[in-house]
């Protein structure tokens, strides 16, 4: 907070009433490509995140200034000229928070000056491009005194990366970082938006998230390829099934009617969701009853699904899970869209250092590649802090 203070004076000059907002990332503890499916999600707010310090401006300039992308240097546009503009590379998201609520009826009159900085490793699959939209929403919303609600902000956000980026991610990742309570997960339905509250009790565990450090490329074209294929075998099962989405659809029902998706393709990508949907529904009960060692299990099994019947994993997660099981992990997945980006670990306290370096060692001998891996610990959803 003080280095985005800093940052900002620095840019925009030490004058005028400074406000401090923050967007944490968010972990999938389980229930990966589920939630655009219509299924549940068990995901967690982080304690790192995203800071926005911004003070008002008395015409419609807004400037934007990322300590995460300072070689594009301070990037300016007008209240009025919100365009898409691959040029703008990050500030595209916050500026498509800006046209949403706009769109929305929110009157937004005056332009701002606001610096971001993000301790969320980039592209590494915490979702920092919906911290910075939560950080932007709730920065919006205070500002311009919007008197908008947060689950409200959550869908505008979720919006504006989908019409205005043009990803068609699900809900999960704004909800996560808008609705996280600290050492709680977040059971979510996704069809709904029903939600409870899991407390997470780690007692002698950590969270340990390990990243391949290889970027996720493919993970956009990828994410609308894998919707897609989804709804067409949805479509399939619909011809019998009084279904709304893949999510309604039971582990049973999936048994007795797959044959009518009639690509095996199509059909190993609903299996998928419909299987993981139901992991996730059991991960919870397990995590309630204290049971991390059958949460652990479920995790594994997530991470083999989305190998073999998503095929969103890749090479690099696929080594860092393995390595984990043989070094003992509770439970060890790949999490997030894919194709890159970290797994989510759950490791005794007592072996985090010798799993950091044998896991570790292992990687950087396969890739020489250096992974990185953060313990984290499950912080609130996205605020003002001053």
């Amino acid at each position: 907070m003080e280095e985005a203070i800093r940052l900002f004076n620095e840019k925009f000059g030490h004058f005028g009433e400074l406000q401090i907002y923050f967007a944490p990332g968010r972990v999938n503890l389980i229930g990966e490509h589920t939630d655009y499916n219509g299924g549940f999600v068990f995901p967690c707010a982080l304690t790192v995140g995203t800071y926005a310090v911004a003070r008002k401006r008395s015409d419609g300039k807004i400037r934007m200034f990322s300590k995460n992308f300072s070689e594009l240097g301070v990037l300016e546009v007008k209240i009025g000229h919100l365009q898409y503009d691959s040029n703008h590379s990050w500030a595209n998201y916050p500026k498509g928070v800006i046209d949403t609520f706009q769109r929305h009826g929110s009157w937004i009159e005056k332009g701002f000056d606001v610096v971001y900085l993000g301790n969320i490793p980039n592209k590494a699959g915490l979702s920092s491009s919906a911290s910075i939209e939560l950080v932007t929403a709730v920065l919006l919303n205070d500002l311009f005194r919007l008197n908008l609600d947060m689950l409200t902000m959550v869908k505008l956000s979720q919006q504006a990366e989908n019409r205005y980026i043009g990803v068609n991610c699900g809900i999960m990742d704004q909800f996560a970082i808008g609705m996280g309570k600290k050492d709680h997960a977040i059971l979510l339905d996704c069809q709904t938006l029903d939600y409870t509250y899991c407390p997470v009790m780690l007692a002698d565990l950590e969270l340990i998230i390990a990243n391949t450090n290889k970027s996720r490329g493919l993970a956009d074209s990828k994410y609308n390829e894998r919707r897609t294929e989804c709804e067409l075998a949805l479509a399939d099962l619909q011809t019998v099934l009084s279904v709304n989405s893949l999510g309604e659809v039971s582990v049973r029902e999936f048994e007795a009617y797959k044959t009518l998706i009639k690509s095996d393709t199509f059909r190993k990508r609903a299996k998928h969701a419909v299987y993981e949907n139901d992991r996730t529904k059991q991960a919870v009960q397990k995590m309630k009853n204290g049971d991390m060692a059958g949460l652990g299990l479920l995790m594994n099994q997530s991470h083999l699904s989305l190998r073999d019947d998503y095929e969103v994993s890749s090479k690099e997660l696929d080594l860092l899970v393995e390595a984990a099981w043989k070094e003992g992990a509770i439970g060890a997945r790949m999490t997030g869209a894919g194709f890159g980006g970290c797994t989510i670990n759950i490791i005794e306290k007592q072996n985090v250092n010798s799993f950091k370096e044998n896991v570790g060692s292992i990687y950087y001998e396969n890739f020489g590649i250096q992974a990185d891996f953060y313990q984290v610990q499950i912080g609130s959803g996205a605020r003002k802090l001053s």
